[in-house]
């Protein structure tokens, strides 16, 4: 029997989907979530193998106070799964400085901060799974979001590093990135406004909300059944590194890698030229 820290916990999310799977399995589960009151119904059935604990992710000294409640209710935490995030349109030269920092202490520190409170416990127990929830757009950019982008970029940066620190502790790290998946996390984007400093980008910032606004509820990729990959994965004999879910993101990463291929085997003899 396993347990799992998940943040992220909202209803509709990913997040309640790793739970589900993950009790499904036999193991115990914390979830965290800014309003414990909306789990409160659906925590009920499990009984004393589902905690759940108010957590607003961006604040350090919460995050210490949850990790440090489930490791006392359940004897330690075998796997996180840094699934709290979202994103703010904006363009890159016009998107309010408040939205961009926003978007980094969300997506990026937070994950830091959570990371950096469950692993002494992995290391003392000597193993663990980290799973980060990046995204296809941490690989792939889109025009509009371009800071959410950036903050999954630093992810797969960071969770590369931290792979090679912590597999002498027997901890391992796996990248999961989804395309577009028929969640409830991009509902809320129709009432989110377009907030836009520069007004030459406000018509492609409108756009691209309305693009995903129309997609949504129409996203291609199954959360059960992405779930339920990611889980294949930390049980597969070699675990991936990283793993792609949903066939336009799968379409779309493979496209990108092959280009970067071509471009970079094009500049060789300019790139070889550089050395002394």
């Amino acid at each position: 029997m396993k347990t799992w820290f998940i943040t992220g916990g909202t209803p509709g999310g990913f997040g309640l989907i790793y739970a589900e799977a993950a009790l499904g399995q036999g193991d115990r589960v914390a979830v965290t979530v800014r309003r414990p009151a909306e789990l409160r119904e659906w925590a009920e059935p499990y009984g004393d193998r589902v905690l759940v604990l108010e957590l607003d992710v961006t604040d350090a000294q919460q995050v210490r106070a949850a990790v440090k409640a489930a490791e006392e209710r359940f004897g330690g935490i075998d796997v996180l799964v840094n699934n709290a995030g979202r994103g703010w349109f904006g363009s890159i030269e016009g998107a309010p400085d408040e939205t961009i920092r926003r978007t980094f202490d969300l997506n990026l520190f937070a994950v830091v901060d959570v990371v950096r409170a469950v692993l002494p416990g992995m290391r003392a127990r000597g193993g663990g799974w980290i799973v980060n929830m990046s995204s296809v757009a941490g690989l792939v950019t889109a025009q509009g979001f371009g800071y959410y982008s950036a903050a999954k970029f630093a992810v797969e940066g960071l969770s590369e590093t931290l792979r090679l620190e912590v597999e002498p502790f027997g901890v391992r790290v796996l990248v999961v990135e989804p395309g577009a998946t028929r969640t409830k996390a991009f509902a809320g984007f129709q009432d989110q406004p377009v907030n836009e400093v520069v007004d030459a980008y406000v018509p492609m910032v409108e756009s691209v909300k309305a693009a995903f606004v129309d997609h949504n509820g129409k996203q291609e990729g199954d959360p059960v059944r992405g779930a339920r990959a990611v889980i294949s994965a930390m049980n597969a004999p070699v675990p991936p590194r990283r793993i792609v879910l949903g066939n336009s993101g799968y379409d779309v990463v493979t496209a990108m890698h092959e280009n970067a291929l071509v471009e970079l085997r094009a500049n060789e003899k300019l790139s070889r030229s550089t050395d002394f």
